[in-house]
C-alpha cells in the first residue's frame, strides 16, 4: 500500500480521494490542515484516520509514504520541498508552483531525495488524451492549437461585492492565468514542447489578479492561441488544426469527446472509454511510478511543468500580473 496524506480540505481534495480509492493500492492514511477543527472535520467526512495540524510532524511521521498537495498556490513549493527533504513522494496540484523559480526548487529537491514529484494536471493523463497524441499525425503538418478554458468564478460575484477570496488574491498566486489558463498551456507543451516566443494580454482587476486573458505563442511553423477568463463563460470547443484535418476537443481540461474532421468531409470519432473519474488517472500514474522505482513521469515530467510555469511567468510580466512570491 501507498500511505497518503491531503494538504488542503476543499472539494477538489475530497475528489481526489475519491478517484484515488478506485486503486486497489491506494491508502488514505492522514489529512492536514492548519486548525484542528478543520483538520478533524475534513478527516471525519473522508474517512481519514488522522489528522495533522503541525506539517514538521507529518514530513517526520514514519506512517506517511506520499502527500497530495492542494493548498494555495502561493504554498505548493515551501511544502513540497519541506516534504520531499523528509523522504516524501508528493503529487502536487496545478499550477506546479507560483513562478519558474520555486518550480525549479522543487524539481531539485525531488532529485537531491529521489523521491517522486508530478504536477497533478489530471487530463494529460487521461485515455482521450493518449487518443490525441496518437491520432495527431493524421492531421498532416500541423499549424494552429487553439485552446479555450473560461469559466465564469462564484467567487467573483463576492469579488464585485468588496470581499476578495482566495481566488482573486495576489497574495496566493492566484487568477485566471493560474487557475485555468494552465490546463490550456500544458497540453499544449506535452504535445508540441516549448514555444520560440509569446505575446500575451489580460484584464487586470483592482486585486492585482487577471480576471481573463489571452496568449499567442508563435512555434515557427504553427501558431497557438489560449483563452481562459474567470470572469465570463465559454461553450467553445479546442481544436488542433493540420493542412489534412482538425482535431475538435469537447473540453481541453477534460477530454470526454474527440473527433477529427478531414478535410474531404469525412468525420472520425476517436473518443476512446473513460469509465474513471478524471482524477483517477494521476493518482495511477504517481502510484505507478512509486511502485515502478521511477521518478517521472514521461508525460508530466518535470520539463513540461517547468516549460509551463516559465510561459505562464513571461505572460505574467507582459501583462503586469505580479505576485508577492516573486519578491522573495
Amino acid at each position: 500500500m501507498v500511505r497518503f496524506a491531503t494538504i488542503g480540505t476543499n472539494w477538489i481534495t475530497e475528489a481526489f480521494i475519491e478517484a484515488a480509492r478506485l486503486i486497489d493500492s491506494f491508502e488514505l492514511a492522514a489529512v492536514y490542515s492548519r486548525t484542528e477543527e478543520t483538520a478533524k472535520r475534513f478527516a471525519d467526512k473522508v474517512g481519514a484516520p488522522r489528522t495533522f495540524t503541525d506539517l514538521q510532524k507529518l514530513a517526520e511521521s514514519d506512517d506517511i509514504d506520499a502527500v497530495y498537495i492542494a493548498s494555495p498556490n502561493a504554498f505548493h513549493a515551501e511544502q513540497a520541498i519541506w516534504l520531499m527533504n523528509h523522504g516524501k513522494h508528493v503529487l502536487c496540484e496545478k499550477p506546479f508552483a507560483s513562478n519558474a523559480k520555486e518550480a525549479k526548487a522543487m524539481i531539485e529537491a525531488a532529485e537531491r531525495n529521489g523521491v517522486v514529484l508530478m504536477e497533478a494536471m489530471k487530463s494529460t493523463l487521461m485515455p482521450n488524451f493518449a487518443s490525441i497524441r496518437e491520432h495527431l499525425p493524421k492531421l498532416g503538418r500541423i499549424r494552429r492549437y487553439v485552446a479555450n478554458y473560461c469559466q465564469y468564478s462564484s467567487r467573483y460575484d463576492a469579488y464585485k461585492q468588496g470581499t476578495v477570496l482566495n481566488a482573486f488574491n495576489p497574495a496566493f498566486s492566484n487568477g485566471a492565468l493560474m487557475d485555468l489558463g494552465v490546463y490550456s498551456l500544458y497540453p499544449m507543451v506535452v504535445l508540441f514542447g516549448k514555444p520560440e516566443n509569446l505575446k500575451a494580454h489580460s484584464v487586470k482587476l483592482e486585486s492585482g489578479v487577471d480576471g481573463e486573458g489571452s496568449i499567442v505563442l508563435h512555434y515557427g511553423d504553427m501558431d497557438a492561441v489560449v483563452f481562459y477568463s474567470k470572469i465570463t463563460n465559454s461553450h467553445l470547443p479546442s481544436e488542433i488544426q493540420g493542412e489534412d484535418g482538425s482535431m475538435i476537443i469537447d473540453a481541453i481540461h477534460t477530454p470526454a469527446k474527440v473527433e477529427i474532421r478531414y478535410r474531404d468531409g469525412r468525420i472520425e470519432d476517436i473518443t476512446v472509454p473513460q469509465d474513471k473519474p478524471p482524477m483517477y488517472y494521476e493518482a495511477e500514474e504517481f502510484i505507478r511510478l512509486i511502485e515502478s522505482g521511477e521518478r517521472e513521469s514521461a508525460i508530466n515530467s518535470h520539463r513540461h511543468s517547468l516549460w509551463t510555469i516559465e510561459i505562464m511567468d513571461e505572460a505574467r510580466r507582459q501583462t503586469g500580473i505580479v505576485f508577492p512570491a516573486d519578491q522573495r
